[in-house]
C-alpha cells in the first residue's frame, strides 16, 4: 500500500505557560467545530513564562476566524507535509532515506504509531522542498 501523503498548512501562536494556556486556544478551535489532527505544544526557552502551539488542520471561514480570534496564524515560514500508511520496521529510516536522496534537508519531524497505522508530520525550510518531499515519498512503497 503506497503512503498517503499531502501538503499542509500550520497554524502557530503563543501560549502562556501556566495551567490552561493552551487550553485557551483550543476552547475556541473546538468550538468552531475544528478537527485538530495534530497538535504539539512545548514552552519557549528563550522567552520565560510562554510557550508555542503548533497544530493543523484549520479550514473554512468560521474555523479560520476562531483560529485568529484565538491568536493563532497560518505560518508563512513552514512548510509541512503530512505523510500517512501503513507501519512497518524501518520505515522511518526508508522515509528519511528517500528525501536526503533527493537532498531534502528536514527542519522537523514528528510521528506517532497507533495500531497498524502511522502518521508523520515533515516541517521544510521551503515550498520548493515541500514540494519535492511530496513528490520523493508517493512514490514510496
Amino acid at each position: 500500500m503506497a503512503l498517503e501523503v499531502s501538503r499542509v498548512d500550520i497554524w502557530a501562536g503563543s501560549v502562556e505557560d501556566q495551567p490552561g494556556g493552551l487550553l485557551e486556544k483550543l476552547t475556541p478551535l473546538a468550538e468552531a467545530g475544528v478537527e485538530l489532527q495534530y497538535v504539539m505544544a512545548r514552552r519557549a526557552s528563550d522567552k520565560p513564562g510562554t510557550g508555542v502551539v503548533f497544530l493543523t488542520p484549520v479550514k473554512g471561514a468560521r474555523q479560520i476566524q476562531a483560529a485568529k480570534k484565538a491568536g493563532l496564524h497560518k505560518t508563512k515560514s513552514l512548510f509541512a507535509v503530512r505523510a500517512k500508511g501503513r507501519d512497518k520496521p524501518g520505515l522511518g529510516a526508508q522515509i528519511t532515506e528517500a528525501l536526503a536522496a533527493k537532498d531534502i534537508n528536514l527542519r522537523g519531524l514528528s510521528a506517532s504509531v497507533i495500531g497498524r497505522q502511522f502518521v508523520m508530520y515533515l516541517t521544510l525550510d521551503s515550498s520548493a522542498d515541500a514540494t519535492k518531499a511530496v513528490r520523493a515519498l508517493k512514490g514510496m512503497p
